[in-house]
């Protein structure tokens, strides 16, 4: 068994300039075969609010979906390590609040690092999770929680007092003992400059190459979204054109009856049907196939 992906090895694969592999993740079985493939970091994203419950946001995710998602990623990831967000309102009240959420997804979600939104802000409660055993990720630039805030999906950091703030956040977090930073929807010069400046990892998801890493949507990459598909995606599979061929088979196969065959049909042995031919006799006429 592979060792499993630490904090500590995170910093070092910066170190030594190894790119990062980063994709979020929901349920038991694509958690483990992302697992196998290699990826480094899986993250129970508070995406789920749009890509798997059909919300426009995340704002109606709660603690208890975060938990109850991270519980299969988790049972599924044998080196990956596992990474659940914080969702809207769970930590922003104060610290206490903070530590009391990231305890559930740690205790009964089994993750072993949460993320949350925000800058210089957050440092006090980053530090106070630190303190208390919890790794964090910090995350800047789009932060989808406050999209209302933000006025929409928009690229952030492309003015010079934009991108100096950006920077500021990114070294409180970090100061505050962050162990990694998502920087999403930032130019890439912006996105190179902060990494360069911090020592912890940044990831990135549509900030250009000159990241320590890549974090996409699962999703998104695998062609199963329907919609609007983000710039910074890219497809690498058109999984939803399998599936919809498949389960058009599947239909086809049932309404002409040749699923199901011989296969995947059990029958009787001769000694039964015989021990049991007096009731299958009983049994009335069907209409002809």
């Amino acid at each position: 068994m592979a060792k499993r992906i630490t904090t500590r090895k995170l910093v070092q694969m910066k170190q030594a300039g190894e790119r990062i592999a980063m994709i979020t993740a929901y349920d038991y079985p694509i958690a483990r075969l992302l697992d196998e493939a290699g990826v480094h970091m899986l993250l129970v994203g508070d995406s789920l609010g749009m890509v798997v419950q059909g919300h426009d946001s995340t704002i109606p995710v709660t603690l208890d979906h975060m938990v109850y998602h991270a519980s299969l990623v988790s049972r599924a990831a044998e080196r990956a390590l596992v990474v659940a967000d914080l969702p809207f309102l769970t930590y922003q009240v104060s610290a206490e609040q903070a530590l009391q959420s990231a305890a559930r997804l740690m205790q009964e979600g089994g993750a072993h690092a949460v993320k949350l939104e925000g800058g210089g802000e957050m440092a006090h409660t980053v530090r106070r999770l630190v303190d208390s055993g919890i790794p964090v990720m910090g995350h800047l630039g789009l932060t989808p929680q406050s999209v209302h805030a933000l006025g929409g999906f928009t690229v952030q950091g492309r003015t010079r007092n934009a991108a100096e703030r950006l920077l500021a956040d990114a070294m409180a977090l970090e100061e505050a003992g962050a162990f990694s930073l998502v920087l999403e929807m930032v130019p890439a010069e912006v996105a190179g400059l902060i990494r360069r400046k911090l020592t912890i990892p940044v990831i990135g998801i549509g900030a250009g190459p000159d990241c320590d890493g890549q974090v996409l949507v699962f999703h998104d990459m695998m062609g199963l979204t329907s919609g609007y598909i983000p710039r910074h995606n890219k497809v690498y599979a058109q999984l939803a054109d399998v599936i919809r061929q498949a389960a058009a088979a599947y239909c086809t196969e049932v309404a002409e009856g040749t699923f199901p065959g011989d296969g995947q049909t059990i029958r009787l042995k001769p000694e039964e049907r015989e021990a049991l031919r007096d009731l299958l006799e009983e049994a009335p006429a069907t209409p002809a196939r």
